[in-house]
């Protein structure tokens, strides 16, 4: 627009669509959505033709952009800069080469670390960073109520040789299982040995092992040419994918008592498979040990659960879970054990998912629509926060 350019990589999630779509078209008649970053892109754009100053479009980004979002990108001046959302939702990291000639932005940090960079220091919330030839320069344009980091970044997302917050993510899931032992006594006195999930189950289950004294065995092994994740695929792709996901060493699980460590459960399905093998395999006990708490409600910044609908969470309860997939217990990690683990405080984590109780206000408000809707057995058929007469009346 007017001649100005910018070129962005984004991670998160807009909530807002429908009404930023309706500003971008009036700007660009021709404007044509392929994803939030085309949004994101378009509305800074915009905001710079009025401006002529980057800080002051980016500022106006944050106050008008509901969701989440972590942006790097670069002007048509060649201007290399990034910015967070006033609530730090999702991870953004800094960092420089050796030389002091490049300079990087990187979603976790062991993307800077396998590029041989330093790692400077993690984007705040509501913060913009530009970069010279002398560095960084940091600009805090907003600071929100709370910070609002996602949880589920700790138990799923994130790779655990990553760092948030000072920790490596490998502590904090080798944390998770400590506490789940903690938590479940009764059920560690009965198992004969733990086994993991292959990978993000296994930090947490060398946790479990090391707290309970129970045998670790390497019972599953991960097809390594299966990489999608199940509970982003359709039905039939899902069922398919995880079928041939893991594979169970009968040698190892036949006559015993066995604790089960997981990331979390989202549908249900990947779990129920798995218990279905491990019964195959001859597991006398089947415990599920699974390091995030309960999912009962949608994510609305960036995580593939749209609906009610498609969570076992929302639906039943740990014991009528444990009934549907077929294990003797599900355990799951209490929301305490999660925010101490992480080191964060709990007013600092976006735990919307786990309690209901979302940090941006369209989003709490679709919540509460989606969920009403869905008590009064109203049949999803899509992302209701993708429906206008849901969000903002049409």
């Amino acid at each position: 627009k007017n001649g100005l350019k910018v070129a962005i990589s984004f991670n998160g999630n807009v909530v807002n669509t429908f009404q930023l779509k309706r500003e971008i078209s009036r700007e660009f008649p021709n404007f044509s959505y392929e994803c939030d970053a085309d949004l994101i892109c378009h509305k800074l754009i915009i905001e710079l033709a009025k401006s002529k100053d980057l800080a002051a479009a980016v500022k106006k980004c944050m106050q008008e952009i509901e969701g989440a979002f972590s942006v790097s990108g670069v002007t048509g001046e060649g201007e290399f800069f990034a910015f967070k959302d006033p609530h730090g939702i999702r991870p953004l990291c800094a960092g420089h080469s050796d030389d002091g000639k490049t300079y990087a932005f990187s979603s976790e940090t062991v993307g800077l670390d396998i590029n041989g960079l330093f790692r400077d220091f993690e984007v705040e919330p509501g913060e913009f960073i530009t970069v010279s030839e002398n560095g960084f320069k940091r600009e805090r344009l907003m600071c929100s109520e709370r910070k609002a980091f996602c949880a589920f970044e700790f138990a799923y997302f994130a790779r655990p040789d990553s760092i948030f917050n000072k920790k490596y993510i490998y502590e904090i899931r080798e944390e998770f299982g400590r506490n789940l032992v903690r938590e479940n006594q009764d059920i560690v006195r009965d198992a004969d040995m733990v086994i993991s999930m292959p990978e993000t189950g296994d930090d947490a289950a060398l946790g479990v092992h090391e707290e309970s004294g129970l045998r670790w065995e390497r019972a599953t092994r991960r097809h390594r040419y299966v990489t999608e994740r199940a509970f982003i695929l359709l039905n039939k792709e899902r069922y398919a994918t995880i079928d041939k996901k893991i594979n169970i060493l009968a040698s190892k699980v036949n006559g015993k008592k066995v604790i089960v460590v997981d990331d979390s459960i989202v549908r249900g399905d990947t779990t129920r498979i798995t218990v279905e093998k491990l019964r195959r395999m001859g597991a006398k006990k089947v415990y599920l040990f699974v390091t995030f708490p309960r999912i009962i409600g949608p994510c609305f910044y960036g995580i593939d659960m749209a609906t009610y609908g498609q969570l076992i969470g929302a639906k039943h309860t740990s014991e009528e879970i444990a009934k549907i997939i077929g294990a003797d217990a599900v355990c799951y990690q209490s929301i305490d054990g999660l925010v101490r683990a992480t080191g964060f405080g709990r007013d600092e984590l976006c735990l919307g998912c786990l309690t209901g109780e979302y940090p941006t206000p369209l989003a709490q408000k679709i919540a509460d629509e989606m969920k009403k809707k869905f008590l009064e057995g109203v049949e999803e058929t899509g992302r209701f926060y993708e429906i206008p007469e849901l969000v903002d009346g049409g």
